[in-house]
């Protein structure tokens, strides 16, 4: 499981790293989602709120390629892909292939560093 993790940990950092920097630098083009999935896109670039999202993507890929702070990464990622996978199941169901292979890819790097988030998991009465 070592093996897959640590590939899942560089598909992932690499992914985040040119996701993260394209909503900045935009190298790759995509065209406007129609519909409601357009509207929704063009209200969080308006608002700068992508930016927000971007830098945190590009965090943390590069935390999983240097392999330093690997929980702190998979933190940082749980929300942005939970809002990723939600996006395209309700509005643009086009990407959610690319959207659950990245939540796979986060779960196998999770099951590795998941000792990190034990505390989290335990009851306390």
């Amino acid at each position: 499981m070592r093996t897959a993790s640590v590939i899942a940990r560089y598909l992932a950092g690499v992914i985040f790293l040119v996701m993260g920097l394209n909503g900045f630098l935009h190298f790759i083009p995509f065209p406007p989602p129609p519909g409601v999935a357009g509207q929704f896109m063009g209200a969080l670039y308006v608002s700068h709120y992508l930016w927000v999202i971007f830098a945190f993507q590009v965090i943390a890929g590069v935390l999983l390629l240097v392999n330093r702070y690997v929980p702190l990464a998979v933190a940082v990622l749980a929300p942005v892909i939970v809002n990723i996978l939600t996006f395209h199941a309700l509005m643009a169901p086009s990407g959610l292939p690319l959207a659950l292979f990245v939540a796979v890819l986060w779960a196998a790097i999770f099951i590795d560093v998941r000792p990190a988030f034990s505390g989290l998991f335990q009851a306390h009465g």
